[in-house]
Formats: C-alpha cells, sequence, structure tokens
C-alpha cells in the first residue's frame, strides 16, 4: 500500500505536467490555461449541486431510520472529486469528474467497496498471528501486556499480585465514642 502510494505522488505529478505540455502544443498555451480554468469552474458547479443532492438523501435517509450507508460514501466520493478537481491538471480532472457526476459514481463506488473490502479481508488474514492485525502495527500495544491505562479489566488479569480483602473504618471525631485520631501509633 505504501508502495502504492509513493507511486501515485511520484508519477501523477509527472503526468499532470506531460499531459499539460502535449495539450499546450495542440491549442497553445492560453487556450490550455482557459480550458483548465474552464473545467474548474464546471466542476465547482457540479460538486456544489451534487453536494446538496448528496445532503438531502442523508438527510432522508436518516429521517427514515435506515443506515445512510450509499449517501455517506456518495458525500465522500464528492468531497474526493471536488479535492481532485482543485489540484491543476487534466488526469486529476477527469478522476474527479468521474467521483462527482451522478451517472459514474455508482461506478466508483462499486470499485471502491471491491477495494475497501479486499483491504479488509487482508487485514484479517493477518490479524491471526499475534499483535499483527493491531492497529499499533506488527509490535502490537505499546502498552504491552498491561493493556491501556483505560482499562477497567486491569489488575484482574495474571500477574496482578495478590488480592488482599480489607475493610475501610474511617474514625470521625464529632462521632459520639470515635477513637481520637490526634494520637500517633503508640497510643499518646
Amino acid at each position: 500500500m505504501r508502495l502504492l502510494l509513493f507511486l501515485v505522488f511520484l508519477v501523477v505529478p509527472v503526468l499532470e505536467i506531460w499531459v499539460l505540455i502535449q495539450v499546450g502544443q495542440v491549442i497553445g498555451g492560453w487556450p490550455t490555461v482557459a480550458l483548465l480554468l474552464a473545467d474548474s469552474l464546471l466542476g465547482a458547479w457540479i460538486v456544489r449541486r451534487e453536494g446538496r443532492r448528496a445532503w438531502r438523501n442523508l438527510q432522508a435517509a436518516l429521517q427514515s431510520g435506515r443506515m445512510p450507508d450509499r449517501e455517506l460514501a456518495d458525500g465522500a466520493m464528492i468531497v474526493a472529486g471536488g479535492t481532485l478537481l482543485l489540484t491543476p491538471g487534466f488526469v486529476t480532472d477527469i478522476a474527479g469528474f468521474l467521483c462527482i457526476l451522478p451517472f459514474t459514481r455508482p461506478l466508483v463506488r462499486r470499485l471502491g467497496t471491491w477495494f475497501f473490502a479486499r483491504r479488509v479481508r487482508t487485514l484479517a488474514k493477518t490479524a491471526a498471528g499475534p499483535g499483527l492485525g493491531s492497529p499499533f502495527g506488527p509490535m502490537g500495544s505499546p502498552f504491552g501486556e498491561a493493556g491501556s491505562p483505560f482499562d477497567t479489566t486491569r489488575g484482574q488479569g495474571r500477574g496482578s499480585g495478590p488480592v488482599i480483602h480489607g475493610e475501610v473504618i474511617r474514625d470521625e471525631p464529632n462521632r459520639p465514642g470515635a477513637r481520637d485520631s490526634s494520637r500517633d501509633l503508640t497510643g499518646h
């Protein structure tokens, strides 16, 4: 996954520059800039329209009491598509339009669902080993076997030491018959 992200961040800018140069050689420099501005403005208008539609669909799903999984995925794709449209270049603009257009979004949603389901299955398989499926990576929890400092079951497991049962007695000096708590241990 890290290699894929590295390649994306390395290859995409180089590809964007190459495509901009190629388009600029065919139609000229100023028309290329005008085309980039035009597709940015069109993208902003579509993002705004589709964002409102996704918000209305999300509210309708919540009011009807059903889980808004499709609506949340659509909202995330609209945000991602809008971000891609903000990036200058034709390749990212094409990817952004694929994410925000209502007739291509279901295809991208299915592709994303397939990718994330595959990723979850891979993580589930690696979780079979000790500590490998931990969100903290292959080293496991940073707290070791002790667990989280906020763990309510802490101290109840192995290695917690002996349990000493007892009773807390509070001396209240104003109570009749109470011992004098000002005396030290010798009784003086």
